[in-house]
């Protein structure tokens, strides 16, 4: 097991990591900015080091100060987390090449993965099922691009294959509007992305976003975890997850996840993974692997009562997986909703000294937040400041347990999205299940 452990992240998941490296008897080093001194893990770990100013390039984003963190405090690994460095081939290399372990897959499957062009021709070659496009990056013949596009089918979507975050891509549907399209997201992705490589697929009216979490280790060994619905969004980013999704035929939610594990065993790839998919129709389509733990991860936890942090640790140190495939059971149903500081209206961010905090509880409640009495939400960074997950016998039970701890949760002096919560729990499309990732911007009068 390894010795000691560089926690190269902040917030709850910071948080999240440290609790698992105890509990494996790891000791953590918790690096922060200058603005994050109080932050709950830095308190609580065994060493910390401040490796930078308040901004994240001068602090979670400066991969020399964090692997000089590493060297100055003797430890074996770096965890980077979620977000920030976590999908950065180039530290995942640097950091091997320091002589540290990644805890994480190989720099060569971040790079694979990272490049949504060559993700996709890699999940055809294995088999996973793939939304339609354009085999292939797209070259600067426009007549060539519109006979792509009619042999697709409109609408099409044009994609940056280096992009996230829902920017770097544009909706098409008709001809007239594709040169325009093509010509606007290559220079968005360009400045964003610092590559133009656009790639074009079917675009799909009324899809679901469903995803299979994978755990992998370095000995030939993968296994799938179920799935989880997202399909409840804003402006790209997911408000409320649950697992297992609402309404897919267990044969075929079987089948997905054999041919994700099967895929990770073919990949060679190494700890935990999520295979993201649009669903329509009866159908799965692979739109991207995210190569990190997600934010969304303890709802899978919740229904199969595996811990993918401690897993994701253990692989690290060289271990084969815990689990086999037949070990992996699902009991009942969980949900989360993710806890923003910011406007319940405008969704602004909405920074600020937190002048009383309480967390709910109860049976099949959890709360991942390192927010509490007197801690200042800064500025700098994402505004989300907990998660609140809850489980029950079913998904009745579950969103019960989520309204009762949405009304035990109390955090003064700043804003929280907790009433929008409230109210898609309320909401009777919702209550049904299977919303598509478009409903919630509809519902908010965003589209």
């Amino acid at each position: 097991m390894l010795d000691k452990v560089v926690i190269a992240n902040r917030g709850e998941i910071a948080l999240r990591i440290l609790r698992a490296c105890r509990e494996l008897g790891i000791r953590s080093v918790a690096v922060h900015s200058s603005a994050d001194r109080d932050l709950k893990h830095v308190r609580l770990a065994d060493e910390s080091v401040c490796i930078g100013g308040p901004l994240s390039a001068d602090s979670y984003l400066n991969i020399p100060a964090i692997i000089s963190a590493a060297e100055v405090t003797d430890s074996l690994a770096i965890h980077p987390g979620y977000g920030f460095l976590s999908e950065n081939a180039d530290f995942a290399e640097r950091v091997e090449q320091s002589g540290f372990v990644f805890v994480g897959p190989s720099a060569e499957t971040i790079q694979l993965m990272g490049d949504k062009v060559s993700a996709i021709e890699t999940m055809k070659e294995v088999g996973v099922p793939c939304v339609p496009g354009s085999d292939g990056p797209l070259g600067d013949d426009i007549e060539e691009n519109k006979g792509l596009a009619r042999a697709i089918g409109y609408p099409v979507i044009i994609k940056a294959a280096a992009g996230g975050g829902g920017r770097g891509m544009r909706v098409v549907r008709s001809e007239t509007n594709l040169p325009h399209a093509i010509s606007m997201t290559r220079s968005e992705a360009e400045n964003s992305f610092g590559s133009g490589v656009l790639y074009m697929e079917k675009y799909l009216d009324d899809p679901r976003h469903i995803e299979v979490q994978v755990l992998a280790d370095q000995h030939g060994n993968a296994i799938h975890l179920g799935e989880r619905d997202c399909s409840m969004q804003r402006r790209h980013q997911k408000v409320v997850e649950e697992s297992p999704a609402p309404g897919i035929d267990p044969d075929k939610r079987r089948y997905i996840g054999e041919r994700c594990a099967k895929a990770c065993r073919e990949l060679g790839y190494r700890g935990a993974g999520t295979f993201e998919f649009l669903y329509q129709d009866g159908e799965f389509f692979f739109i991207e692997m995210n190569t990190r733990i997600q934010v969304e991860h303890p709802v899978t936890e919740a229904v199969t009562g595996v811990d993918l942090v401690k897993e994701q640790l253990r692989i690290a140190s060289g271990d084969e997986l815990t689990y086999k495939q037949s070990d992996i059971g699902f009991s009942g149903h969980a949900l989360e909703c993710r806890l923003n500081a910011e406007d319940p209206r405008r969704f602004v961010p909405s920074p600020g000294k937190i002048t009383m905090y309480h967390a709910p509880g109860g049976p099949g409640v959890r709360v991942d937040s390192h927010v509490y009495d007197g801690y200042v939400v800064p500025p700098h960074y994402d505004s989300m400041i907990g998660k609140l997950i809850t489980w029950g016998d079913d998904r009745h039970s579950a969103m019960q347990r989520m309204r009762m701890a949405l009304s035990e949760l109390v955090v003064e002096g700043i804003d929280t999205n907790a009433m929008m919560h409230l109210d898609i729990l309320s909401d009777s499309a919702f209550q049904l299940g299977g919303t598509n990732i478009h409903y919630l911007e509809k519902k908010l009068g965003l589209s």
